[in-house]
């Protein structure tokens, strides 16, 4: 019987803990979902967060008051839920790492930052920021985030010590993100003549149009500099792959300490219908003694 208590005991507890973990997901996605000057790409991502956090709730809470009050019934709905998160958790992880196989940076001589072209991703990613509806949002949404905002910098004249633009020369040795170098200049194949971090002009004496069409795509507007971009597109897939392995990463621990918890949520499901069927819990072994030859 200790051992059917223990075992319910620590599957109360670990779900108490997930419990409160959802919290702040839960709230994190209501925060972004009451902000009124929400983004495209900010309501975009709220949603997922909220359900993410509900459904951490909802399975803790049944986990958590199945184990408490050994309710075979609510343990075998916790156990059924349980059961698609991790298939669920599982397809993602796997998915992931299929979709963000290919596509990599590459590197430009005399620049410390890498070139993106859309090409070298693989065609579901590729075709999802393809589509029209999706890259307005998206691109919508770098301009409403000013993704480019904090490209100006400013260097000290060691002559008159007055801040002023930085030289070529400076930002070509700068690291700039993924975004940057594909949304915020042109790309470095049209050979166009550096005046600042976003404003460039056409060399007339190097075929933009042949090279590259994203050449004839950039504007020195602000408000669309390349944002229409091949390599803009690119730049974003490069961000999303980063950040798509560092939670595929992040989910395989999760779906380790998941499979645990499922694997205690049987054992409690077990000992919960052993108790209720008044079976001891154990195994009972029980030895036939043979009579002694000696009798004192």
């Amino acid at each position: 019987m200790l051992r059917g208590r223990g075992s319910t005991s620590v599957l109360g507890i670990i779900n108490f803990i997930t419990f409160l973990i959802s919290i702040p997901i839960l709230g994190g996605g209501i925060w972004l979902a009451s902000r009124a000057n929400s983004t495209d790409c900010i309501r975009f991502l709220q949603w997922p967060i909220i359900i993410v956090g509900l459904v951490l709730m909802v399975i803790s809470l049944m986990g958590f008051a199945g184990a408490c009050y050994r309710q075979t019934w609510l343990l075998r709905l916790y156990l059924f839920a349980m059961f698609f998160v991790v298939l669920a958790l599982l397809f993602f992880i796997v998915f992931a790492f299929a979709v963000t196989d290919r596509g990599d940076g590459q590197v430009v001589m005399n620049r410390r930052f890498f070139e993106y072209q859309l090409s070298d991703y693989s065609g579901w990613l590729r075709e999802r920021v393809n589509d029209p509806q999706y890259w307005a949002t998206i691109s919508a949404c770098l301009r409403d985030g000013h993704a480019c905002a904090g490209m100006r910098r400013f260097a000290r004249d060691p002559n008159t010590g007055m801040k002023v633009p930085e030289t070529p020369d400076m930002f070509y040795g700068r690291d700039l993100s993924p975004i940057q170098s594909g949304c915020c200049k042109p790309p470095s194949s049209c050979a166009f003549t550096y005046m600042n971090e976003t404003y460039w002009t056409q060399n007339p004496g190097v075929p933009t149009v042949v090279t590259d069409p994203d050449c004839s795509r950039w504007s020195n507007d602000q408000q669309m500099l390349c944002f229409q971009c091949d390599s803009c597109k690119a730049g974003v897939l490069a961000g999303i792959k980063k950040s798509w392995r560092k939670v595929a990463i992040l989910n395989i621990v999760v779906l380790i300490i998941l499979v645990i918890v499922y694997v205690a949520g049987c054992a409690a499901f077990r000992n919960a219908k052993r108790i209720e069927n008044d079976e001891p819990i154990g195994m009972a072994r029980m030895t036939k003694t043979q009579p002694s030859r000696f009798q004192l």
